[in-house]
């Protein structure tokens, strides 16, 4: 059995918000002819479906995201599932919307949810996918709980598909393999070599012209928050 948690706070008035990105890809996955209707247990929306052989908890917990932690830890004793088999989806101010990072482990970085889910298990030993929600203009509690703009919503539907992407090759594959397909941009950014500039022999080369503002790259994928 796997474990996917989706953070978010429950209730109509914080739907759409960029709280909420982990609930929404937990009802991306929902929607699979495979799963089950949701019902509540453990202080938590639980709807159950199936990758293969195996079965997987989609879970959105209903206690607020600052106590995400006690519907993961009740889940886990209740099934006996082990830490290995928990994955963890939440959004990140610190990454551009849109962008995906996965880790096997980690601090919460600030991030509420994470932040209880660690006091409730009493280690930082599973894995989560942060989606990004761009960093706060203003108040970063105002920033989460505001609902993403029209002109947002295409990236972060997009994020949101190829999070439901990345929770598939987990279920499948483990967190490794996950994070080699949807880590790779940031890998490759991180190794690949600077080429040397050749002397000029006329003397000191003036450094081109910066690029236009209007160049942009499309994002590379979906990831805190207070």
């Amino acid at each position: 059995m796997k474990v996917i948690v989706g953070l978010g706070n429950p209730g109509a008035q914080y739907a759409g918000t960029r709280h909420n990105v982990g609930f929404e890809v937990i009802d991306y996955l929902a929607a699979a002819p495979a799963s089950l209707p949701f019902r509540e247990k453990f202080q938590a929306l639980i709807a159950e479906t199936k990758e293969g052989d195996e079965t997987v908890l989609l879970v959105k917990p209903l206690t607020f995201m600052n106590l995400s932690g006690r519907a993961v830890r009740a889940i886990l004793d209740f099934y006996k599932v082990p830490l290995e088999k928990l994955l963890v989806i939440c959004d990140d101010i610190n990454l551009p919307l849109g962008k995906l990072r996965l880790r096997a482990q980690g601090s919460h970085g600030g991030q509420n949810g994470l932040r209880n889910i660690q006091e409730q298990l009493g280690t930082t030993a599973y894995a989560r996918l942060r989606i990004g929600i761009g960093p706060p203009s203003f108040d970063a509690v105002d920033h989460v709980l505001s609902k993403f703009r029209p002109s947002e919503r295409p990236t972060i539907d997009t994020a949101i598909a190829t999070a439901a992407q990345a929770v598939v090759v987990f279920i499948r594959q483990g967190i490794q393999a996950a994070m080699n397909q949807f880590n790779a941009g940031e890998a490759a950014l991180e190794k690949k070599p600077q080429k040397p500039e050749k002397p000029n022999k006329d003397g000191p080369r003036e450094k081109p012209p910066p690029p236009p503002n209007d160049a942009t790259s499309p994002p590379s994928g979906i990831d805190n928050q207070p």
